[in-house]
């Protein structure tokens, strides 16, 4: 466990160190493109977040490389090679799109050469476990394709999402990480060698996605870009064949006992059937309303819109911080829950605080069409924008009582209390309802069609 967490953080570190000077060399060569109308910030900011974010893949990799008993994961297995080179080619491809833009096609091409690249070098899907039916081996093509199409869908699933600031790398950061625990149980807990691929892979994208996120975070001043929600997605997808097709279900010895104890024992060896899907289930099911929305409206699949998942969080009233918050919440839920279930599939608690935290999700998804009414005394606990009017008055009153007080005389007690009463009557004005906030977070202060574009914006993705 040691070494995996060093690895983290060398990999967190770098990332974090290469992201300013990569911010300056992406101003200098001119990836700042103009503001797209489906775009949510409002200032031109930096693409090719993803160089940093491929060095820190690079020094982790070279760091596990040297660590003692990491280091058998390079010489057992061509995996972490076969990543490294996978991800070299969708690194190259993003760079060449964020700079000089690419057609959607000819990336989707890129993709799967990068698949095809990683199995050729042996990262694969070998055979999967089918419940009722027991472990199903794979033919050479049936493994390529298999893979090909979960790397493929990986990929644009994580880079549909990348939408609003922190978005997509801490999605990826909390699917990672529960990625890690399951694979760690694994490889720890049934001493199985073949799955140190799969959470050395998770611990490096974790390390990836906490390095980037300081400089990503709202408001962002560089955008991982197509070079790095395509790497994460890619290095998540790798993960998750690596440990699915390459870990052969026999090993974990489950089928003992009586049929019913041999189901309830064999859900870790069906779960990597659903983790890779749990992981990213908010992206894949953006990913695919989106394509369900935009072929209904007569639209091309790839076509670029305002119908996402983050996009109508922020068009009910959500402020972009409680937005990406509420996606962590969802992802997390998702994630985490599918790894606690595999652990003990027999508890009923972790149904019931499943359900419980739903129904949390639900209540926080809600909370724009309600406004909040504390009592007096509650009032300094709420945000200003939600206190009440009385209590600000009162609170003026009582500023101008003291502003009196401390002046000495009546003249001075009198100008005193006419400023208060200005201030008062203008700090209740300004704070008299709570609004919805839009784009701009908890500052906005009406409606997106009051503000007014300063900068030239362009229609084109």
């Amino acid at each position: 466990m040691r070494e995996y967490l060093l690895t983290l953080c060398v990999t967190a570190a770098v990332t974090y160190l290469l992201t300013g000077p990569v911010r300056k060399f992406a101003m200098m060569a001119g990836a700042v493109p103009e503001i797209r109308a489906r775009d949510v910030h409002r200032e031109p900011t930096p693409r090719l977040g993803g160089i940093a974010m491929f060095g820190g893949l690079c020094a982790g990799l070279l760091v596990a490389a040297h660590l003692q008993n990491l280091k058998g994961v390079f010489e057992l297995s061509n995996e972490p090679r076969a990543l490294l080179s996978g991800a070299g080619l969708i690194w190259l491809l993003g760079v060449l799109d964020d700079k000089f833009g690419v057609d959607a096609l000819v990336k989707l091409g890129g993709q799967m050469i990068a698949a095809g690249v990683m199995v050729l070098q042996g990262l694969t899907i070998l055979w999967i476990p089918v419940p009722g039916v027991g472990t199903v081996a794979l033919t050479p093509m049936q493994g390529t394709l298999l893979t090909v199409a979960l790397v493929v869908l990986t990929i644009n699933a994580v880079n549909f999402v990348d939408g609003l600031d922190g978005l997509a790398a801490g999605m990826v950061c909390i699917a990672s990480a529960a990625f890690f625990m399951y694979a760690y149980r694994i490889w720890f807990g049934y001493g199985i060698e073949a799955a140190a691929p799969a959470t050395l892979f998770a611990a490096i994208l974790m390390g990836m996605c906490l390095g980037f996120l300081p400089h990503n975070m709202h408001p962002a001043r560089i955008f991982m870009g197509d070079s790095g929600s395509m790497l994460i997605g890619l290095v998540l997808a790798a993960g998750a064949i690596s440990i699915t097709g390459q870990v052969d279900p026999d090993a974990m010895r489950l089928f003992a006992g009586s049929e019913r104890a041999a189901v309830h024992g064999t859900v870790p060896v069906y779960i990597p059937l659903l983790l890779p899907l749990t992981v990213v289930m908010v992206p894949v099911a953006d990913l695919i309303l989106a394509i369900v929305r935009r072929t209904w409206n007569g639209q091309s699949p790839f076509a670029a819109d305002r119908g996402h998942l983050h996009h109508r969080l922020l068009e009910i009233g959500h402020s972009h911080s409680r937005a990406v918050l509420i996606m962590y919440f969802w992802s997390g839920l998702i994630a985490f829950g599918a790894v606690a279930y595999s652990v003990n599939s027999a508890s009923m608690w972790i149904v019931l605080l499943i359900v419980l935290l739903s129904a949390v999700g639900l209540v926080l998804l809600l909370l724009p069409r309600f406004t909040p009414r504390a009592p007096l005394w509650a009032q300094r606990l709420v945000p200003p924008r939600y206190r009440r009017r009385a209590f600000l008055e009162l609170t003026a009153r009582k500023r101008a009582a003291k502003a009196a007080a401390a002046a000495g005389g009546p003249g001075a007690g009198a100008q005193a209390r006419t400023a208060a009463e200005g201030a008062s009557g203008a700090e209740a004005e300004a704070e008299r309802d709570p609004v919805p906030s839009g784009v701009n977070g908890a500052t906005a202060v009406g409606d997106r069609s009051r503000f007014t574009h300063t900068r030239k914006i362009s229609s084109h993705r």
